[in-house]
């Protein structure tokens, strides 16, 4: 399944969001309502069938309906190679397992939750552990509120 429109992912369920990074892919997931995205945990990435197995384990785990992946645009719009990258992964997920993969620009994600840390008076070190979880929950709020202003 190619990757679809966010507005049409299915109506309902749990959507599960990603940020991929070169070393870690965020991983978020909203209620079934789809009003809030938390984030759930950083996989560090090792080949691809152990990613794709914990993504998918994670996917089943909540009884997700699709899957948002933040996708790296450049800020005047373009794709680079970091999109690319993000743009494969997605391919190679949707031939292991049929699912819906919309993408979600993540723009700011990082300094927008590096911002909400900050906020929660997280430390330092609870930042680093917490940070790629949380730009993913970022991502993935920004998705669900998008899909609420349309419904």
């Amino acid at each position: 399944m190619p990757a679809v429109d966010l507005l049409d992912l299915p109506p309902e369920g749990a959507l599960l969001g990603l940020d991929p990074g070169t070393k870690t892919i965020g991983v978020a997931v909203s209620d079934p309502t789809r009003v809030i995205a938390s984030g759930l945990e950083t996989v560090r990435r090792d080949k691809f069938a152990a990613d794709a197995a914990r993504i998918f384990a994670l996917y089943d785990g909540r009884g997700c309906a699709g899957i948002v992946i933040g996708l790296p645009v450049n800020m005047d719009g373009s794709e680079g190679p970091r999109a690319q990258s993000v743009r494969a992964l997605a391919r190679n997920l949707t031939t292991v397992r049929d699912v819906p993969v919309a993408f979600w620009d993540e723009r700011w994600s990082t300094a927008g939750a590096e911002r909400i840390l900050i906020e929660a008076d997280a430390s330092r070190a609870r930042r680093k552990q917490v940070i790629d979880a949380a730009a993913a929950a970022y991502i993935l709020q920004g998705a669900l509120d998008r899909l609420k202003s349309n419904a």
